[in-house]
């Protein structure tokens, strides 16, 4: 013959303590954590109905079905929060860089950088020696 199987959870500190009651009998324990405790409970469930299935188990939290359900789905599926990376050492730029590139950016970084007037000159210097002569027509 079916009979419905309960188990009440309450929360104790960081503790959980479950009761569970069928057949006209009650067994308690206690567990750390929710997932624990509803696992603790599988065990619970099996000394009082050995063997029999199917088994119908109502898992509740201070007598909240739903409660039990949301606050399970929660614990199971909450994700630790991410590791920070651990900073690694830089390799060296010669072993990364093909050759010639880490001596270019050598000689770009121990050089001073120009003052803002001397780089506009430099620009227009540039600018000017780029630029091709006209042609004039001859007459």
């Amino acid at each position: 013959m079916f009979e419905l199987i309960s188990a009440d959870y309450t929360h104790k500190g960081d503790d959980w303590k479950v009761t569970v009651s069928g057949k006209d009998k009650t067994l308690t324990a206690s567990a750390e954590g929710l997932i624990a405790a509803r696992d603790r409970v599988d065990q619970l469930v099996e000394e009082l109905a050995p063997g029999e299935h199917p088994r119908t188990v109502v898992h509740m939290i201070e007598g909240d079905a739903v409660g039990f359900t949301a606050a399970y789905l929660t614990a199971r599926l909450a994700r630790p929060a991410p590791e920070a990376p651990t900073p690694t050492a830089p390799q060296k730029a010669e072993a990364r860089e093909p050759a010639g590139v880490a001596e270019a950016t050598a000689k770009r970084t121990t050089e001073p950088a120009p003052k803002p007037a001397e780089a506009t000159e430099a620009a227009g210097k540039t600018a000017e020696a780029q630029e091709p002569e006209k042609a004039t027509p001859s007459a």
